[in-house]
């Protein structure tokens, strides 16, 4: 298996308010909200690729921080790659600074892991199988 983007994380206020966008005009149907990372999630899918709307519901969490600092705009991109922790590796090596040093349980009880924007040209990256 090949690399390919799994989904793009959008940072928003309410899910309620930019799920009109994509049920309305889109015609699309939402996944059920999930709880995770201090975040509601909801899942849009666009065949292989899902947009995740974050809205946080904690002060604290890093979606939270994201729209104090940036407002709402995409929060991150995900790659699917085909053995996480080798992926790791390599990224350890070739010296990217992980937020996850190792696999964590995500949205939807996948496998994920964090790169730091800093070393990834300032976009936040997901890595999951």
């Amino acid at each position: 298996m090949n690399p390919s983007v799994a989904h793009v994380g959008i940072a928003v206020t309410s899910v309620t308010d930019a799920l009109s966008f994509y049920r309305d005009v889109l015609g699309l149907s939402p996944g059920r909200p999930e709880i995770a990372d201090g975040a509601t999630i909801v899942s849009l899918h666009f065949g292989d690729v899902a947009v995740e709307l974050l809205e946080p519901n904690d002060p604290h969490s890093p979606v939270a921080k994201f729209l104090a600092k940036r407002g709402p705009g995409i929060h991150h991109i995900c790659y699917r790659v085909p053995d996480l922790e080798s992926t790791l590796a390599r990224c350890r090596a070739a010296g990217y600074k992980l937020i996850d040093e190792t696999p964590r349980r995500g949205a939807g009880g996948r496998r994920v892991a964090f790169l730091h924007p800093k070393t990834t040209n300032g976009v936040l990256l997901e890595l999951t199988e």
